[in-house]
């Protein structure tokens, strides 16, 4: 890793790391690359999907999920 460039990401404000982040995700995502899953994410989203599939009727509509957040957290 570029430790100099990672000090001048550093002093940067918080908002502006922000920026930084989102701009370097949307370069690497409109370059199609997607992260590979560590064995325990592949597990975590195996059982969650088995889940969802033996209890398709047993989920949270976004509108309520997203509701809830912006309860909790705020807009």
């Amino acid at each position: 890793m570029n430790m100099q460039l990672l000090q001048s990401a550093s002093a940067l404000n918080t908002d502006e790391q922000i920026e930084l982040v989102q701009a370097i995700w949307n370069g690497i995502v409109c370059r199609g690359v997607a992260p590979s899953l560590t064995p325990s994410q592949k597990t975590e989203l195996d059982l969650r999907l088995a889940d969802y599939l033996a209890h398709p009727d047993d989920v949270i509509p976004w509108s309520e999920v997203k509701a809830a957040a912006f309860a909790h957290f705020g807009p």
